[in-house]
């Protein structure tokens, strides 16, 4: 299912992500632009990657700002 359609991200995606280490919405952002434009996926997403942390929790990040190209 998509979660972020801005960017096409599937839940998969972000599972994977999860699986692979990224612990947080900023690393998420990094890596597949999750949040990154309009934002109303982020509830979602750290839902998603709070299911692949042992205590569940998930302190609240920053939001990533890509620099000017």
């Amino acid at each position: 299912m998509y979660i972020c359609i801005c960017n096409a991200v599937t839940d998969r995606q972000i599972r994977k992500a999860a699986k692979a280490g990224v612990r947080d919405l900023r690393q998420l952002q990094k890596e597949l632009g999750v949040a990154s434009n309009c934002g109303s996926c982020k509830e979602t997403a750290l839902e998603i990657l709070r299911e692949h942390r042992p205590d569940r929790s998930l302190a609240e990040p920053q939001m990533y700002e890509p620099s000017p190209a």
